[in-house]
C-alpha cells in the first residue's frame, strides 16, 4: 500500500542559524500553516520578522525546515522544504511553502518535488512575481528545468542553506520555452478567451482547468479533490518544454492537500475528479495508475470537455 502522511514534529522548538523559536511559537506557526494551507501572508510576514527581529530573508530561509516536515517520502526517506517568496497582484510579498512527495510502488517519475511543491502553490494562489526560492538542499536537474519555464527564471535568487545562486548558474546552456517556439512561460501563460461548453462543470474545477499552463498539448485540465471536513483542493496542469518536468493535475491537487497537514486516505478523501479538454485528453491514464497503489479510496471521476 502507498504512503500518504506526512511526519510532522510534536513539540519541538525551531532553532537555526537564522532565526529561533520556542516550542510554544513553533506550535502556533505550524498549526497555522496548517490552517492557511502553506501560506503565510504580508502581514503575517511583517509580524514574524518585528516579533523576531529578523529580516524577511531570513525568515524565509529560517522556516524552511518546517517546509520540510511536510514531505511525504516513504521511498527516499529524504524530506525536502522550499518556500518561495512571491509578490501578489498587489506586490505584497507571500510565501509559499512546499515538500516532496513520493507514491510508493510507483514510478519514480511521478513524484512531486519540493521545489515543484512551493511554486505549484504559488501560481495556484495568485502570486504574480517570484522574487526568491529557499530551499532545504541543492535542486537537482529535473526541478532546475521546471525553474526554467517560469517567467522570472533569470530573475529569481535561489537560496540554498550555504549558499545563493541564480537559476542560470545552475542551468548553463539551458532549453526552455524558446526554444519550442513558445513566446509564453509559467505564471505569463498566452492569454485565450475559451470556456468549457459544459455549463454545468464545478465552477472552480473549470476555472482552475482553464488557468493551466499547456502549451505543447492543449490540454487544459485540472483534479478536485474533495474531503469530508476540510473542503476541496484543486490541482491545475503545468506543462515544460522538456516534457518529463511537467506537473500533472493529481500531483498538483495532492500536493496542496499535503501542503494543508492533510493525509490521502480513505478517512480524508470524499471524491476525486479530473477534468480535461475533449480531444486533447492526456492525464486519466496516469492519474488511475497513481490512485491505484492507495486502498479504499473512491474511483476518480473523469470528465472530458469541449471547449468554445
Amino acid at each position: 500500500m502507498a504512503s500518504a502522511t506526512f511526519t510532522v514534529q510534536q513539540d519541538t522548538a525551531l532553532t537555526n542559524s537564522h532565526i529561533t523559536l520556542n516550542v510554544a511559537q513553533t506550535a502556533s506557526l505550524r498549526s497555522q500553516l496548517k490552517s492557511q494551507r502553506g501560506i503565510l501572508n504580508s502581514n503575517n510576514i511583517k509580524q514574524l520578522c518585528a516579533q523576531l527581529n529578523v529580516s524577511d530573508d531570513a525568515l524565509l530561509q529560517g522556516l524552511v525546515p518546517l517546509a520540510s516536515e511536510y514531505a511525504v517520502a516513504p521511498i527516499s526517506d529524504f524530506h525536502v522544504g522550499a518556500i518561495v517568496k512571491a509578490l501578489d497582484e498587489n506586490d505584497e510579498v507571500n510565501f509559499y511553502f512546499g515538500a516532496n512527495v513520493e507514491f510508493d510502488h510507483q514510478a519514480l517519475s511521478l513524484v512531486v518535488h519540493a521545489e515543484q511543491s512551493a511554486i505549484n502553490n504559488a501560481w495556484l494562489n495568485g502570486a504574480k512575481k517570484i522574487v526568491k526560492i529557499a530551499i532545504s538542499d541543492a535542486p537537482c536537474g529535473y526541478c532546475r528545468q521546471f525553474m526554467n519555464e517560469l517567467a522570472d527564471a533569470k530573475e529569481f535568487d535561489i537560496l540554498l542553506p550555504e549558499q545563493h545562486f541564480k537559476l542560470a548558474e545552475l542551468l548553463p546552456h539551458s532549453f526552455g520555452p524558446t526554444d519550442l517556439g513558445n513566446a509564453f512561460s509559467l505564471f505569463n501563460p498566452e492569454p485565450h478567451q475559451q470556456v468549457f461548453a459544459n455549463a454545468q462543470l464545478d465552477e472552480k474545477l473549470a476555472s482552475t482547468a482553464l488557468n493551466a499552463y499547456v502549451p505543447y498539448s492543449k490540454n487544459f485540465s485540472a483534479v478536485k479533490i474533495s474531503t469530508f471536513k476540510n473542503g476541496d483542493f484543486y490541482g491545475s496542469y503545468a506543462e515544460n518544454a522538456a516534457y518529463s518536468p511537467s506537473l500533472s493535475p493529481l500531483q498538483s491537487a495532492l500536493s496542496q492537500l499535503f501542503i494543508a497537514g492533510l493525509s490521502f486516505n480513505e478517512s480524508t478523501v470524499k471524491s476525486i475528479t479530473l477534468l480535461e479538454t475533449a480531444g486533447h485528453e492526456n492525464q486519466a491514464g496516469v492519474a488511475r495508475a497513481v490512485l491505484a497503489s492507495f486502498k479504499n479510496l473512491p474511483a476518480i471521476g473523469v470528465i472530458s470537455a469541449q471547449l468554445k
